[in-house]
């Protein structure tokens, strides 16, 4: 099984465990990718590496890639994708003071 394959595969356990709750126990995240015969024993060390406690989908993703990351497998195996803050999507992008191009004449200031 590929390294891709495997990450999918860590994907849909996730979404598995978080389905239609905004936080769940460590405990269950790994008691449904157990369930997952894809997934090999050292993946699910990596779930072991975490500590224990109820994790909303942001926290838990950015925990599992520090164990990737922090094991040196960010270039072999990847990193799962960080889901948007809630409503940050729909916040505008601004941009810091002092961004703006002094050559652009249709600028007031």
């Amino acid at each position: 099984m590929t390294d891709h394959v495997v990450l999918d595969e860590l994907r849909k356990a996730i979404d598995e465990a978080f389905q239609g709750r905004e936080r769940v126990a460590m405990r269950e995240v790994y008691a449904q990718a157990s369930r997952h015969v894809g997934l090999p024993a050292d993946l699910l060390g990596h779930l072991n590496e975490l500590p224990e406690g109820a994790y909303d989908r942001r926290e838990l993703t950015e925990a599992i890639n520090a164990v990737i990351t922090r094991r040196g497998e960010q270039d072999t195996l990847g990193l799962l994708e960080v889901p948007r803050q809630r409503g940050s999507e729909d916040e505008p992008v601004r941009e810091p003071l002092g961004s703006l191009d002094d050559d652009d004449p249709d600028i007031m200031r």
